[in-house]
């Protein structure tokens, strides 16, 4: 498949609420207000993974080379994912929810 029909718009799992694609050329993978995620990919963008389970975002630190990234984990089967955070124009990533998790791992 190529790279754009895997850019999809979602529906958050955690609150319901519609999830625009990136605009950027990345991938999205979380909820851009509530950050959460669903475990959906072994590998960016490929939806291959059977778990599905929920990622909960569990801190926001810098990375070299990524930049500012959030840290998942599967409620389900204990995955542990970076993700970059998703400075896009349409639908960016919640400031204020990435402060809070930066606080927290603090």
């Amino acid at each position: 498949m190529s790279r754009s029909a895997q850019n999809q718009g979602f529906t958050c799992e955690n609150r319901g609420a519609s999830v625009a694609p990136l605009t950027n050329g990345s991938y999205r993978n979380h909820c851009p207000a509530c950050l959460w995620s669903e475990h959906v990919d072994l590998a960016p963008g490929d939806r291959a993974s059977a778990c599905r389970g929920m990622m909960r975002p569990e801190r926001a630190e810098h990375r070299g080379g990524k930049g500012l990234v959030l840290v998942h984990r599967c409620v389900v089967c204990g995955f542990v994912r970076p993700h970059r955070v998703a400075d896009d124009p349409v639908q960016g990533d919640d400031t204020d929810a990435i402060v809070a998790l930066m606080s927290i791992a603090g």
